[in-house]
């Protein structure tokens, strides 16, 4: 416990760092961790036999970044997102060099870690570039949200948890952690509200209402994954908390909703 309270500590302080630090620090730190939890998706993978194709995995992952990334400090010309597309077709030409048993498995592996491990990451640092300069509320916003879903299901479900939300993918979770998860995040949406004032305080609470929703449907998709490589922790890299993985399964589906949701009321 104590080991996994300071691992806990030392993160978030390092999280916090990276939003205050400015736009720059903000980029590269998340383009850092989405190529860390893009390393432990493949190691994973890898362990059960799979070859994804990593360094066109790694190299299309930081094109994919960059490449939307810059536009947000200079005037940089969206078609270097082609790249992207050439490096994708690299990993089906790879694939013909290979010698292995199933060759469109270790492709849709390589596509599947960009989608589940960088992807959702390019979507949140874009949050804090939506209304076009570098603002940080949003991000940390969303992590005070998602935290606060996370402590409330877990403190609500150890309470008072007697219906199983999703047995089949994780025994541990419950109906009431599920609300308890929202009501925590509602309440902290609101506290936001009242020191950020970007956007009104029913679009704070609209935002924790799905950050709750998906970020439960992301970790139980994690889970998922897991159990069907039967493995208990996505890496060890953060001693008491598993991987980076399990740290970030929650951003996975509500990062990309967050942005559409802020998308459409701000355009």
């Amino acid at each position: 416990m104590k080991t996994r309270t300071i691992t806990g500590l030392i993160f978030v302080l390092v999280m916090l760092a990276s939003l205050l630090s400015g736009a720059y620090i903000f980029v590269a730190f998340y383009i850092f961790l989405s190529l860390l939890c893009l390393v432990e998706f493949f190691t994973l993978v890898k362990s059960k036999g799979l070859r994804p194709n990593q360094t066109v995995g790694y190299l299309a992952g930081i094109v994919l970044f960059l490449s939307v990334t810059l536009r947000f400090f200079m005037d940089f010309n969206s078609k270097w997102l082609l790249i992207n597309i050439l490096l994708l077709f690299g990993v089906f030409i790879n694939e013909l060099y290979k010698k292995s048993e199933f060759p469109f498995t270790n492709i849709a592996y390589t596509f599947l870690g960009l989608m589940y491990a960088v992807v959702p990451f390019v979507f949140y640092v874009s949050l804090a570039f939506i209304s076009g300069i570098y603002n940080f509320h949003l991000a940390l916003g969303f992590f005070l949200m998602l935290w606060a879903n996370d402590t409330g299901a877990y403190l609500f479900g150890i309470k008072l948890g007697k219906h199983r939300l999703f047995e089949r993918h994780s025994p541990k979770k419950s109906w009431e952690g599920f609300f308890g998860g929202i009501f925590t995040a509602l309440l902290v949406a609101y506290i936001i509200s009242v020191f950020y004032t970007d956007y009104a305080f029913y679009h704070w609470m609209a935002m924790g209402l799905i950050i709750s929703c998906f970020g439960t449907l992301g970790d139980l998709v994690e889970s998922m994954f897991k159990r069907s490589i039967d493995i208990k922790d996505s890496g060890k890299m953060l001693p008491g908390h598993g991987g980076v993985l399990d740290r970030f399964d929650g951003l996975l589906l509500s990062a990309p909703m967050i942005f559409v949701y802020l998308y459409l009321i701000t355009y």
